[in-house]
């Protein structure tokens, strides 16, 4: 190839990507990179059906079977040519040819996926974008992995949905370097932005019938801004949408336990009781301490250690049963504690020894003691929105405190409440109850409380905490110690 084949075929990659941006940031077409484009896939021997974004990257190969094997590992091949400085030596033109070609199928996969979708979205146009988003990540070699987006195994489920804006922005300086990072492996960094714009179409749509659709609704990742909507519009469900509601609720329900399992599992049930003997017992035995008390006994003649005196491990932990009564509010701005703090506590409801009780409340509370060991029957029983008016729920916490010092009250809320609820807090704080507010229990670990509440729960010796699922189990671990 000639310097000058070289520059033309540099050019009319260039073309296509600065077309390819102009789309991702204005739905509008720009006539003059529009018919540079077009020359160029005509060129090419490509359908114009390509330049299309209506058209889904499984129409277009439907129609042109033959593009189907030109998408799959499309972009690891596509990354080590999208950098001139990377760009291996070029042979002859159909090298060239070959690199506005991939350039060319790049740009569609990259439009159809990331260019933003403005106003009500169909359920058919949600299909549709999962497919489109199934075949970027098969372009990316990632095809037997998972797909945010309805493919096998979804990653992504989780992750909390995002604005249009975060996910038509980010892909804009991948495209710019066609490719550049979006290599071999890259698929597991694309999944969390695949799941924020589906989170943001689903948001957007008819979600009752996307549930109607069995097929539609296995698709779906579960996450926490679709468990919300989910949760906002349970009463208006019934049939095969209620069905698939309840599975999705019940898939996120079992990813965060998960989660949140595996930070509680290694809390004690007691501290050890040194006024109880050890069991001399072999399980018991303290090989390490053992050698160490009678190293006086190596005889250096034979070459061995006599013990005459073995050392045990204490095992026996004094253990008090522990009172816990969660307290959650469940206004509209709490949907993220509801879901974790419902999880949490039928987790240490599991735990040896520790009684736990569950109270939700708006303007009204409700006992949820009963179903504490199921957080999915919790979440079908609460009703988000609502006001807020923290005494409610204290009138119904307060008769379970019967051992205060052996009692541990967690209060989630953002504390925008009713100010008597104060008072109740510095009674229960005299009595000797653990008092322990938490301003959210997220993932994040961001939560906006109210400047008058914090201010006295600080004073009071009881500080708000700042909002972090993490911190919460500690705290909570630390008490059952």
């Amino acid at each position: 190839m000639t310097a000058l084949d070289a520059k033309a075929g540099e050019n009319r990659r260039q073309a296509l990507y600065w077309r390819l941006l102009a789309r991702l940031f204005d739905p509008e077409e720009h006539a003059s990179l529009e018919a540079v484009s077009v020359a160029v896939v005509d060129d090419l021997g490509l359908p114009a059906a390509l330049l299309d974004p209506s058209v889904s990257v499984d129409a277009l190969v439907q129609r042109f079977p033959e593009l189907a094997a030109d998408f799959d590992g499309l972009l690891p091949a596509a990354e080590a040519t999208a950098d001139g400085a990377a760009s291996p030596p070029v042979s002859g033109a159909e090298d060239g040819r070959e690199q506005v070609r991939r350039a060319a199928l790049v740009s569609k996969l990259l439009l159809n996926v990331f260019a933003a979708k403005p106003g009500n979205i169909t359920a058919a146009q949600l299909s549709e974008w999962q497919r489109d988003a199934g075949w970027l990540q098969r372009a990316l070699g990632d095809d037997g992995g998972a797909g945010a987006c309805g493919a096998p195994g979804a990653g992504g489920a989780g992750t909390g949905a995002g604005g249009a804006g975060a996910g038509a922005t980010g892909p804009g300086a991948g495209a710019g370097g066609a490719g550049r990072g979006l290599g071999p492996g890259s698929g597991n960094g694309l999944r969390p932005v695949l799941a924020e714009i589906e989170g943001d179409l689903v948001r957007r749509m008819r979600l009752r019938e996307v549930l109607s659709d069995d097929r539609l609704a296995r698709r779906l990742s579960p996450s926490m801004s679709l468990i919300e909507q989910l949760l906002r519009d349970k009463a208006n469900l019934s049939g095969v949408a209620l069905a698939n509601a309840k599975a999705l609720i019940r898939r996120f329900v079992d990813e965060v336990a998960e989660v949140l399992r595996t930070q509680v599992r290694q809390s004690s049930a007691g501290t050890l009781d040194r006024s109880v003997p050890p069991k001399r017992v072999f399980r018991n035995l303290d090989i390490e301490r053992t050698i160490w008390k009678n190293l006086t006994n190596w005889s250096p003649e034979d070459e061995r250690l006599y013990v005459d005196r073995l050392f045990y491990r204490h095992t026996a932990k004094r253990t008090t049963p522990a009172k816990m009564i969660v307290v959650v509010d469940q206004s509209g701005s709490m949907v993220d504690s509801m879901v974790n703090c419902t999880i949490l506590a039928s987790i240490f409801a599991g735990l040896p020894k520790v009684d736990v009780h569950l109270v939700a409340y708006d303007t009204r509370a409700l006992d949820l003691t009963p179903w504490v060991h199921d957080p999915f029957e919790v979440l079908l029983r609460t009703t988000l929105g609502g006001g807020t008016d923290g005494t409610a729920a204290m009138a119904l916490a307060r008769p379970k405190i019967t051992d205060p010092r052996n009692t541990v009250v967690v209060w989630i809320s953002d504390f925008y409440d009713n100010r008597a609820l104060m008072t109740d807090f510095e009674s229960l704080h005299r009595s000797g109850v653990r008092l322990i507010p938490v301003g959210s229990v997220n993932g994040s670990g961001r939560a906006m409380v109210d400047g008058w509440f914090r201010e006295r729960l600080k004073s009071l010796g009881t500080p708000v905490l700042s909002g972090h699922i993490r911190r919460l189990v500690f705290e909570l671990k630390t008490f059952l110690a």
